[in-house]
């Protein structure tokens, strides 16, 4: 009789897993359906969702909506994702060349803050960096994968998005679509 309880108790234990990681991956695979990234691919131009975070850069925090007025690459990063490594050349080129015009925001994902800020030095990171490891933005900018980067115009608004990687000519055609919008 024990031996049934222990084996109807670990099939059931086996059950719930199966079921736990069904879950999971139906959301990993579902979780890039909606939110900026899919407005974007849907031609609309929807309003950037708003979030404050912690700073890397500096003390304090910093809310996105307090760069309303001024056009913003967002790119979503952590230092543990190689495709990141390869493009912080670019974004901090961006970020010097279009200067007050347009501000370059980093938003450190699902990362440890040690090796974030030894990544914004490693790469001479000198634009505002924001720490997400509560995983507040993916959800509503609709994206699982990292690197991300989207174009928010001057009235804070998500006009443009680059999936992946992004080199100098997404920089320059993002930023000068954002400046038109």
């Amino acid at each position: 009789m024990a031996s049934r309880f222990k084996l109807g108790a670990q099939v059931l234990a086996v059950a719930l897993v199966a079921a736990l990681l069904a879950l999971l991956l139906w959301k990993v695979t579902h979780q890039n359906g909606g939110g900026a990234a899919a407005a974007v691919a849907a031609g609309k131009k929807k309003p950037a969702p708003d979030f404050t975070l912690a700073r890397l850069d500096r003390p304090g925090k910093l809310t996105l909506s307090s760069l309303r007025g001024r056009v913003v690459v967002l790119n979503f990063w952590a230092s543990w994702c190689y495709p990141c490594k390869k493009e912080a050349g670019a974004l901090q080129a961006a970020s010097t060349r279009w200067g007050k015009r347009v501000v370059v925001l980093g938003v450190d994902v699902n990362d440890f803050k040690g090796d974030a800020k030894n990544f914004m030095r490693e790469h001479g990171i000198t634009y505002p960096v924001v720490h997400d490891n509560g995983n507040v933005t993916s959800p509503k900018y609709g994206f699982s994968l990292l690197p991300e980067t989207f174009f928010v115009d001057r009235r804070g608004r998500v006009v443009g998005h680059v999936p992946g990687e992004v080199n100098s000519d997404d920089l320059r055609r993002g930023i000068q679509g954002a400046l038109r919008s």
